[in-house]
């Protein structure tokens, strides 16, 4: 019996020892968990005799089980890489159509096909944005980049909210022509930006500011050099300000102004488009006595543009920016979280397998219920403890040699037999 005993107890220290060294080795790996070796005692089955006067025959290993425990999170110089804080899993499939597998290493890349995948070549899974940006749940599919750029889209709104400096004089000639744009004398300010045409052309759009009387200002613009209002030999403002005598608001005009930018030639000599109907809002402008200067000016076009990089927020929205400074949603990743997550089956590379033990997984976007948020630019390392598994290593190894000097001991009790005369 004692052999037995001593037999079990160095299969399972050394099954232990397995267990830690698998663990020591794995303290780098990314998003890999920390696993335990669970001993149970064993005793032989009779039918008569006390329970109290039972005595055991050994130890088996009763289980290794994961502990999915939170890992540290730390930053890293990669907008791919993504680290889940709190409960969940991401999904990953080779795309044969099986179950997906399930795995907390986030270090993601875009394979040839444009698929976000891993180091295995099995794809994130999620939903996939429409045409409006908008990811609406439903079956997961693999989350794919799109191929394309993103169409140019012609400018519709000016909004340019200034100060115009109310100590300054009036500079409105007296004669015509009524500005000259080469001549400083005849206009007070002047303050730019770029509009796009329907090709996305650019289209540099200049806006100079002449004092007429007090309180009143002419607006005239020009568009790659060209008078927006009239004729280049007989300029015409675009709209005339009218301010109240404190100089906090704009009393005329009070709506947007209708501007429309003629076709012209830019500095390479290309023709464009013009532009008709563009609502140009300047309330919230000012006359204060204090320096000229824009608070405000934005536009809504943008030329065509191609995709230079990926981020994904908080709640697992995959955000393509492109070269023109837009933004777009790509899709959203779908996350899975399990009852029983010591019930899944590990599959090496990081990778789990759902089983009947685990239950069946919940699956959300991240943030949703009782699933964690992610941090992109970041990954979670294991939860190992190095200097925990080496203590528990020198425990084991004095486990194992106590098991083996009690098989050393039952041989000499044995020899001790054996020589009775």
């Amino acid at each position: 019996m004692s052999f037995q005993q001593g037999l079990s107890g160095l299969n399972a220290t050394s099954k232990q020892l397995q267990v830690i060294g698998n663990n020591i080795a794995n303290a780098n790996t990314i998003g890999s968990k920390v696993a335990r070796a669970e001993f149970a005692d064993m005793y032989a089955v009779s039918l008569g005799g006390s329970a109290a006067s039972k005595i055991g025959i050994g130890v088996t290993l009763a289980d290794v089980a994961q502990q999915f425990t939170q890992g540290q999170i730390t930053s890293t110089d990669n907008p791919m890489d993504v680290a889940i804080n709190g409960n969940g899993f991401f999904q990953v499939t080779d795309g044969s159509g099986q179950p997906p597998s399930y795995t907390r290493d986030g270090q993601f890349k875009v394979d040839r096909e444009g698929f976000i995948a891993n180091n295995a070549g099995l794809r994130l899974m999620g939903y996939m944005a429409d045409a409006n940006g908008v990811a609406l749940p439903g079956a997961a599919v693999p989350l794919q980049l799109p191929t394309v750029g993103i169409a140019p889209s012609a400018s519709t709104r000016v909004d340019l909210e200034i100060n115009l400096d109310a100590r300054q004089t009036v500079t409105a000639p007296a004669t015509l022509p009524a500005i000259d744009f080469a001549d400083t004398q005849t206009f007070n300010n002047a303050t730019s930006l770029t509009v796009y045409d329907a090709r996305g052309q650019a289209i540099p759009l200049t806006y100079y500011f002449q004092k007429s009387a007090d309180s009143t200002w002419n607006v005239f613009a020009t568009a790659n050099g060209t008078t927006v209002a009239g004729t280049d030999a007989d300029p015409q403002p675009v709209t005339t300000l009218t301010f109240a005598p404190d100089g906090s608001s704009l009393t005329d005009p009070v709506g947007d102004i209708l501007l429309d930018i003629p076709s012209t030639t830019d500095v390479n000599g290309n023709a464009t488009l013009p532009l008709t109907g563009v609502l140009m809002r300047m309330q919230g402008s000012t006359q204060y006595a204090a320096p000229f200067g824009p608070t405000n000016v934005t536009q809504d076009g943008f030329s065509a543009g191609q995709m230079a990089s990926l981020t994904i927020d908080e709640a697992g929205m995959a955000m393509a920016r492109y070269t023109n400074g837009q933004t777009k949603p790509v899709g959203q990743i779908e996350m899975a979280v399990f009852r029983n997550p010591q019930g899944l089956r590990s599959l090496g590379g990081n990778l789990w397998a759902g089983t009947l033990a685990a239950g069946e997984p919940v699956l959300g976007v991240p943030g949703q219920g009782n699933l964690g948020t992610l941090k992109s630019g970041a990954l979670e390392q294991s939860n190992i403890d190095l200097t925990g598994e080496l203590v528990a290593m020198i425990t084991a190894q004095r486990s194992y040699q106590a098991n083996a000097q009690t098989i050393k001991t039952q041989d000499q009790v044995l020899q001790t037999l054996v020589n009775i005369r």
